[in-house]
C-alpha cells in the first residue's frame, strides 16, 4: 500500500521550504529560477514509480553508470558542463536568425556576443549560449548558437520568463529537444556549496521514444518502442541507496537526485547529468558519482501532479512535515550545537537524527545525540563544506527535516587575543580615541 504522506519539509541555510508547502525556490541573484510550485521546483520522492520503470532502465542501461557532464577546467579546448552568463537589463539585445525559426523566438536576444559557448568557440557539439537577466527575470537560451559581427546565427532560440509556469506551445522545441528551458535543470557548484539543490537535474540517454511526457513539448527520435523512454521521463535515486560513502558535496548531488530526481531533456550519452562549469569543482570526486548504475534509479509517475497539460505548475500537497531549529548554526571544532525538531502534523512524534545521512554520525562529519545535539569534529569536514543534520519522523519517515551547520577553528564571534595593555590600546586607535 502506497504511504500517504507527501511532504518533505527541510529547514536549512535559514529557509524553510516543504513539498506542497509553498516555501523557497532555486534562484539567481534577485530572481527565482521558475516559480516554488514549477515541476522543476517539486519534489518526487514521494510519488509512486511508473509501471515502465524496469523497461526503461534495461534500455538506458542498468549497468552503465551515472556521469557529471560537468567540472573544472578545460576538455578539448572548451569548459566542462554548460555555461551560462548574468546580465542586467543594460544589456544589447541583440538579432538572431535560426535554422529552425518557425519554433524559435524571435527575440532579440540578450546575449553578449562574447557569451561562453559550450564546448567552446571550435565546438562540434550543441553549443548552447545561455543568459540570465537578473534585472527583469528572463532566461535567454541559444542552441548551436555562432556570434556574427552583430548578432548571432543559431538552431534554436527559446526566452522564458523565470517568473512565470506558461510552456512552450506544444511540439515546439527549444534549445534542448524535450522543448524546456536548459538553465533550470542545471546542477551549479555555489548550489552545491550552499549545502542544498532545490530542483531536478537534467540529464540525456542514448536512445528516446518518439513521444514525450508532461511537461515536455517535443520529442526528437523515430523509434516508436514503449521500452525507450519518452522525453521528460522522471527519474529519482531509490530512497535506500547508502550515499554515506560519498563526499559532502556528492552527497548534496546525490540527495537533490533522491528528492526532487532527474528529467530526461535530450538525446545524448546514458545517465549523464548536466551541470555549470566551476573552477571549484573537483573533477576526481565528481568521477566518484560514477559508482552509481542505472540499476540504482527508479522512474516514477508524476502525472498526479498535472494541473494543465499547458503549464509547468505542479499540485502541491501536504501532510506530515519536520521542522528542525535553529534552521542554521556556526559551531567550533569539538563544540556543540542543540537543535530540536517539531512534526508539524499536530501530533507528538519521535524524530531519528543523522548528520549527512548517517544515523548519529561519525568522526569527519561530527555526532548527533538522540535528543538533537550536535558535536562538531576535531577538524572541519573536507572543503569545509556545511554538514547537514537531519530530522526523520519515526511514524512517517518520508517527512524529514535538516539544518546546515558550519564547522570553524574559531568560535563564532571570537576576538584576537591581545597581549597585556595592547587591546585597550587597539581598540582606542580603532575608535579614533588615539591619534
Amino acid at each position: 500500500m502506497r504511504a500517504t504522506v507527501r511532504t518533505l519539509c527541510v529547514a536549512g541555510l535559514s529557509l524553510l521550504f516543504c513539498s506542497g508547502v509553498l516555501g523557497q525556490p532555486p534562484r539567481m541573484a534577485s530572481c527565482t529560477v521558475l516559480p516554488v510550485d514549477n515541476i522543476w521546483n517539486t519534489p518526487v520522492d514521494q510519488l509512486p514509480v511508473s509501471a515502465s520503470s524496469s523497461a526503461w532502465i534495461t534500455t538506458i542501461g542498468a549497468t552503465k553508470t551515472l556521469h557529471a557532464d560537468f567540472g573544472a577546467g578545460l576538455y578539448n579546448g572548451g569548459l566542462i558542463g554548460i555555461p551560462f552568463i548574468t546580465v542586467t537589463g543594460t544589456q544589447v539585445r541583440y538579432p538572431a536568425s535560426f535554422m529552425y525559426a518557425g519554433e524559435s523566438d524571435p527575440g532579440p536576444y540578450a546575449i553578449p556576443l562574447d557569451a561562453p559557448i559550450e564546448g567552446g568557440s571550435q565546438s562540434k557539439g550543441d553549443r548552447h549560449a545561455i543568459s540570465v537577466d537578473t534585472s527583469n527575470c528572463v532566461l535567454y537560451e541559444l542552441y548551436a548558437a555562432y556570434p556574427q559581427s552583430a548578432g548571432w546565427v543559431a538552431g534554436s532560440g527559446a526566452i522564458f520568463n523565470l517568473l512565470s509556469n506558461v510552456l512552450r506551445p506544444s511540439g515546439w522545441t527549444s534549445t534542448d529537444a524535450a522543448g524546456l528551458p536548459v538553465f533550470p535543470g542545471l546542477v551549479r557548484y555555489d548550489e552545491v556549496a550552499a549545502g542544498e539543490i532545490r530542483h531536478a537535474v537534467r540529464f540525456t540517454v542514448s536512445q528516446t521514444q518518439r513521444a514525450f511526457l508532461w511537461p515536455a513539448r517535443h520529442y526528437a527520435s523515430t523509434l516508436t518502442g514503449t521500452q525507450y523512454p519518452p522525453m521528460c521521463a522522471h527519474f529519482r535515486l531509490r530512497a535506500g541507496f547508502d550515499i554515506s560513502s560519498f563526499s559532502p558535496a556528492n552527497q548534496v548531488i546525490l540527495r537533490a537526485l533522491k528528492r526532487y530526481g532527474m528529467m530526461l531533456a535530450d538525446n545524448g550519452s546514458a545517465w549523464f547529468i548536466s551541470g555549470a562549469p566551476d573552477s571549484r569543482w573537483n573533477n576526481d570526486d565528481l568521477q566518484k558519482l560514477g559508482l552509481i548504475r542505472g540499476s540504482d534509479f527508479e522512474a516514477v509517475d508524476v502525472s498526479e501532479l498535472m494541473i494543465d497539460i499547458n503549464s509547468g505548475q505542479a499540485r502541491q500537497t501536504t501532510s506530515v512535515s519536520v521542522v528542525v531549529n535553529p534552521s542554521s548554526a556556526t559551531v567550533r571544532i569539538n563544540g556543540t550545537q542543540q537543535f530540536s525538531a517539531t512534526v508539524t502534523n499536530g501530533a507528538t512524534q519521535l524524530v531519528n537524527w543523522s548528520v549527512n545521512g548517517i544515523p548519529g554520525g561519525n568522526s569527519t562529519v561530527g555526532w548527533v545525540s538522540t535528543t538533537g545535539r550536535y558535536t562538531a569534529p576535531a577538524v572541519p569536514p573536507p572543503s569545509n563544506l556545511p554538514v547537514t543534520v537531519q530530522a526523520t519522523s519515526t511514524v512517517s519517515p518520508a517527512a524529514v527535516g535538516t539544518a546546515s551547520v558550519s564547522v570553524t577553528v574559531r568560535s563564532p564571534g571570537s576576538f584576537p587575543r591581545w597581549p597585556r595593555g595592547r587591546r585597550s590600546t587597539a581598540v582606542a586607535e580603532a575608535s579614533g580615541q588615539l591619534d
